[in-house]
């Protein structure tokens, strides 16, 4: 355990996935001022390349801390992202994407990740924690929406030290009311680059997206929308 001198300073943690929107919400966040502590969970996904990706995120936003935690899902079951049996959905239009929750839920996973979230949040005596959710992800994943949110944020102000003693750590979702290519081009005027990210449901062993999964088709439409060339899909076919 390190000591309470050891421990960087930050006033907030994000939840970093190494995916397209959590790199966009941890650059917000920077751009904001925020001193930000990078927390990235492996809950035994299948796309566990993600983790790496992760890594490159922290490290191209010089974030000088970064945990990774295992709590391991995939022992519940429950979705095609921690149960190799359950198939990833693939070539479906992003209109069809949009009805339905997927294969891909996972069981109260935000629920969880925020959960630890919180709890790093008040054991460092940061007062936010940021989170990429979206507009996008709205009807396929219940806890992606603005009323779960909310909900948590309520859960917090009664379930913490903090919140009794008088203060509050607030959800920060700078991205709840935008879409994929409103994200992308928002991410661009920050100098991001989304070619460190990977968003791909079943990648290869290597980490080259599949390119028809839900994850993949919703980025290619994204960054068609915002009118400019994927950077990771450039560097993977080389």
């Amino acid at each position: 355990m390190p000591q309470t001198s050891d421990l960087v300073a930050c006033d907030a943690v994000v939840l970093l996935s190494g995916g397209l929107d959590s790199l966009t919400a941890a650059a917000w966040a920077k751009s904001r001022g925020h001193r930000l502590i990078a927390l990235s969970i492996n809950y035994g996904q299948r796309h566990s390349v993600e983790l790496a990706a992760a890594r490159r995120v922290a490290a191209s936003l010089e974030i000088r801390e970064h945990i990774i935690l295992s709590v391991d899902l995939s022992q519940f079951g429950g979705s095609a992202l921690t149960d190799p049996t359950i198939r990833v959905p693939k070539d479906r239009t992003a209109q069809a994407i949009g009805h339905g929750i997927p294969t891909t839920y996972v069981p109260a996973r935000n629920t969880v990740l925020l959960s630890l979230a919180l709890s790093m949040a008040e054991a460092r005596g940061a007062g936010a924690i940021v989170l990429g959710v979206n507009a996008i992800d709205y009807s396929g994943y219940p806890d992606c929406r603005p009323e779960y949110i909310e909900a948590f944020s309520k859960m917090a102000s009664l379930a913490t030290r903090t919140a009794v003693e008088g203060g509050f750590i607030e959800i920060l979702c700078p991205l709840q009311s935008l879409s994929k290519s409103e994200i992308i081009i928002l991410g661009q005027s920050l100098g991001v680059d989304y070619g460190l990210t990977s968003s791909c449901y079943d990648p290869a062993a290597d980490g080259s997206p599949c390119g028809i999964c839900d994850a993949c088709i919703l980025r290619h439409v994204g960054f068609e929308q915002a009118g400019c060339v994927d950077p990771l899909i450039t560097r993977s076919s080389r």
